[in-house]
């Protein structure tokens, strides 16, 4: 029984690996597109997302499996726990991604008024912490998750210094106000997903100690 169980916790870890991916890839798609000004680009965000509630709900299913056939107690309950909460994350995460993508459709064709380098450093932040969360459940390391949390800060000091530099830009010229609303979203965005990845290594951190710690964000938010 608990060989069966062991292989069912394996193909959790696969999932949780492949829907992370994915959700990593609609963020690169999403700022690529911005960037390049995309609009084909832009539109596979949205396939991404769909395919990422697909993968949750196949998680979830799995986890409800293993609740109820396996009746798993202590450690094993909480890793059970913890990939249902963090799917949410990834699901409000490929959500943003999407919501980036549409606003890049809008700018399509214009001129930016600031060039993007800050929204692609806090992107690639975002990523980052992302992928370190997962590797974090994945591997079972404490110490990762919490690196990660730590890296919340990076992604919070640059959105500040790109909404200062919008804030500047419309007071020296009202007609920049438009672009620098929908360049502000974005960052916006991109904060609320490096929010979503600390909540995920909260509840890796949950998972290995059992102690549970207030998140960043609220999940339910999007």
């Amino acid at each position: 029984m608990r060989n069966v169980f062991d292989e069912q916790l394996q193909e959790l870890n696969n999932k949780i690996i492949e829907m992370g991916a994915l959700t990593e890839h609609s963020i690169s798609s999403a700022v690529e597109a911005l960037l390049t000004q995309n609009i084909e680009l832009a539109a596979t965000v949205g396939d991404d997302e769909r395919e990422s509630d697909k993968k949750e709900r196949e998680i979830e299913t799995l986890c409800y499996d293993l609740l109820l056939r396996q009746q798993p107690v202590a450690r094993d309950l909480r890793v059970i726990s913890a990939a249902l909460k963090m799917v949410t994350d990834m699901e409000r995460i490929a959500d943003q991604a999407e919501d980036i993508a549409e606003i890049t459709k809008h700018l399509a064709g214009a001129e930016f008024i600031k060039q993007p380098e800050d929204i692609t450093r806090m992107a690639e932040a975002t990523k980052k912490m992302l992928k370190e969360s997962i590797d974090s459940f994945v591997r079972r390391d404490l110490i990762l998750a919490m690196a990660v949390l730590e890296h919340d800060d990076v992604v919070d000091e640059l959105f500040m210094t790109i909404r200062g530099d919008l804030i500047d830009l419309i007071h020296e010229n009202p007609k920049n106000g438009e672009q620098a609303l929908d360049l502000l979203m974005i960052a916006k965005y991109l904060e609320r997903i490096g929010d979503h990845a600390s909540n995920i290594a909260e509840w890796v951190i949950f998972m290995i100690t059992g102690e549970h710690r207030n998140a960043n964000y609220n999940s339910t938010q999007e």
